[in-house]
């Protein structure tokens, strides 16, 4: 039988994408965007626990990912099936602008998604990943498939097409209180106290956040009300290039997680 290498393989523009240590940067760049859809924050804040959720929430969010890009199609087939059932059970009424909202609504599975790839290219690339312009675009078009898999047709294909998508969507977005929490916690999520004494994980989280925050776009820094000096996007592009090089000198086997290993193995066994 041959290998199920997933909907994409090693010979894909994703895989380079998400195997590079600055995806992740960008994974967390995605959530500060996201935040400033009202309707798109309603679901969250209304169906999840930021204080006792946060952490399970946000490894759920990177495994989803890292099994639609790297796993089997039966996996990333099953990993879909599973959100689209948690989001038939999330609706409501937006509290910001009073519409209701669904899980299910394209509008919304759209900015999830574009803000998804957009924030991955743009950190990857910010952090020195060499991609050309045909291959940033050939990631868009790979991505669509993994759109299609949580039920969402008509997204960007292109970067020309990315940058009309948020000039059309940027009038609906606004730093909401419950952006600006969710936001906050990003930047400060619960620790136990044993880890605050015992690990640097809070200041290391807190260049990561930060470094993520910075590389959002001028107009979304600008929603937060913190745009930063004229050199903030420099220094970001800095920063992330630094840390991104440390990361690469840290051997392949401790980089990636058990799907990536096992996406690795198949495709050597495959060829």
């Amino acid at each position: 039988m041959a290998e199920d290498l997933g909907y994409f393989g090693p010979g894909s523009v994703t895989w380079r994408v998400l195997m590079d240590p600055a995806a992740g940067i960008g994974g967390i760049r995605a959530l500060f965007l996201q935040a400033l859809h009202p309707r798109a924050m309603a679901g969250v804040h209304e169906h999840s626990d930021f204080s006792s959720d946060f952490w399970p929430r946000l490894q759920r969010t990177a495994q989803y990912v890292t099994t639609v890009g790297f796993g089997t199609r039966v996996q990333a087939d099953a990993a879909a099936a599973r959100v689209r059932a948690v989001h038939r059970r999330v609706r409501g009424v937006d509290p910001v602008t009073g519409g209701p909202y669904a899980a299910t609504d394209p509008d919304l599975l759209r900015w999830v998604h574009v803000t998804e790839v957009s924030s991955f290219l743009d950190a990857v690339g910010r952090g020195g990943l060499e991609l050309t312009g045909a291959q940033a675009d050939q990631f868009l078009l790979e991505q669509v498939r993994a759109a299609e898999l949580v039920g969402l047709a008509d997204v960007p294909t292109d970067r020309a097409a990315l940058a009309r998508y948020f000039e059309q969507v940027r009038p609906e977005l606004c730093a909401s209180p419950v952006a600006r929490r969710a936001a906050l916690r990003l930047v400060v999520p619960p620790l136990s106290l044993r880890t605050e004494l015992t690990t640097p994980a809070r200041p290391a989280w807190t260049v990561v956040a930060g470094l993520a925050f910075s590389l959002l776009p001028r107009w979304a820094r600008r929603l937060y009300s913190l745009p930063g000096l004229p050199t903030t996007d420099l220094t970001a592009t800095v920063a992330l290039r630094g840390l991104r090089a440390t990361a690469l000198r840290v051997p392949e086997r401790w980089r990636h997680g058990p799907i990536v290993h096992q996406a690795l193995e198949r495709a050597r066994s495959a060829s």
